[in-house]
């Protein structure tokens, strides 16, 4: 799969997420917004939130957890995710 291609198809899983089955668990959604965030940002560029903000730092930990993949690894890895979702 080319950049190009995952470039396409990855666009296309971003828009599919937004309709991912309401039985999608907190954590297939921070293992996407993880991935998301590698593929269009790269590694992470923040620091951790703090504790007076728990969601920010549950998203922070899932994009750091995916720390290492290079941009397109995160897009196909993402586009394999959202189809595994929509078919559950």
């Amino acid at each position: 799969m080319g950049l190009e291609v995952a470039k396409e198809d990855f666009e296309k899983a971003t828009k599919d997420a937004l309709t991912l089955p309401a039985s999608t668990t907190d954590e297939d959604k921070l293992v996407l917004y993880g991935l998301f965030k590698t593929a269009t940002v790269g590694k992470v560029n923040t620091s951790r939130p703090g504790m007076f903000d728990p969601k920010g730092k549950y998203k922070w930990d899932a994009w750091k957890a995916v720390e290492g993949k290079t941009k397109e690894e995160a897009m196909k890895d993402y586009i394999t995710k959202v189809t595994q979702l929509q078919e559950a």
